[in-house]
């Protein structure tokens, strides 16, 4: 069974449809990942399977409930890591991870969560003196002090320097290797590529495209495009000219076997003295499959 399940799923407000039916699932110790640009919805599906919101319509069921409806019992079984929670400033990182644990029957013991996310250096430190990154790992060991089954986490690397961002990845690949499944929402495309089993294109209140991120929107069967530049303004005997466009200079072969038109392409360049200047190949990226399928806006 799904850990979460979801069928034609419709919020709105007033006479706004923010989410128009939209169903997916989630099974157990994956990750899935949510995209789509501000105001796709994607914070509304999130804020209904978290229980903070109401469904206009639809079908959900997060861990076998409705979390519309769910009691203690199921909400201590789900974690979720917020963008900017209230964490009072004057307590060590050691005292808000103690008091957070003590409203959990079951918890994960002080120690090891402070040494999960990296802080143990700062233990005894207030929350006040903490950096930006530093915070982040605070509130993603309060997102998980109850050693939930499943866990929310929204936009968990925003703000964070490169270095950051690779620690928080590493930190969330250690939940996963716990066994635990993980829902998140991101605008960083290298962060789904790296992170996500799955991930699911939201666009004006609808699921666009559902895969893996090396299947997502055809991009494992999308043709390579191979691109340089030429002095020439006409190609005389170019093998490939069927699948050319010549612009300005600019060569573009959109190729479905790449390796045996490459092979042509320089053995002519070799025959004719001609520098391939720029030699590029490359197939689809995540986020140009991402724009193409939210309709270039690439404001997550």
């Amino acid at each position: 069974m799904p850990v979460i399940e979801v069928t034609d799923l419709v919020k709105n407000y007033g006479d706004v449809e923010a989410v128009r039916g939209v169903s997916f699932s989630v099974e157990a110790g994956e990750v899935f990942a949510v995209l789509g640009p501000n105001g796709a919805g994607k914070s509304t599906i999130v804020e209904i399977l978290e229980g903070h919101r109401s469904k206009s319509s639809g079908a959900v069921s997060v861990l076998g409930h409705d979390p519309g409806l769910a009691e203690r019992s199921y909400r201590e079984r789900i974690g979720i890591v917020l963008q900017d929670p209230a964490v009072e400033g004057q307590l060590t990182v050691e005292e808000v991870i103690n008091v957070y644990g003590s409203m959990y029957p079951r918890r994960r013991k002080t120690g090891d969560l402070i040494e999960l996310v990296g802080l143990e250096e700062k233990t005894h430190a207030r929350i006040k003196t903490l950096s930006g990154g530093q915070k982040r790992r605070l509130e993603l060991a309060l997102g998980i002090v109850g050693d939930p089954e499943l866990i929310f986490l929204d936009e968990p690397t925003t703000g964070f320097d490169p270095s950051a961002r690779r620690q928080a990845w590493s930190i969330i690949d250690n939940l996963t290797s716990l066994g635990k499944t993980v829902l998140l929402t991101t605008h960083y495309m290298d962060e789904a590529q790296h992170l996500a089993d799955r991930v699911a294109v939201i666009a004006d209140g609808r699921i666009v495209a559902t895969g893996t991120p090396e299947t997502l929107g055809g991009r494992d069967t999308a043709r390579t495009v191979i691109t340089f530049h030429l002095d020439l303004q006409t190609v005389e005997g170019f093998p490939v000219a069927e699948m050319a466009r010549l612009d300005s200079g600019l060569v573009t072969v959109k190729s479905d076997n790449p390796t045996r038109d490459l092979h042509l392409i320089t053995g002519w360049a070799l025959d004719h003295d001609v520098e391939l200047a720029g030699l590029k190949v490359a197939r689809p990226s995540l986020e140009d499959v991402y724009l193409e399928l939210t309709g270039g806006d690439n404001h997550v």
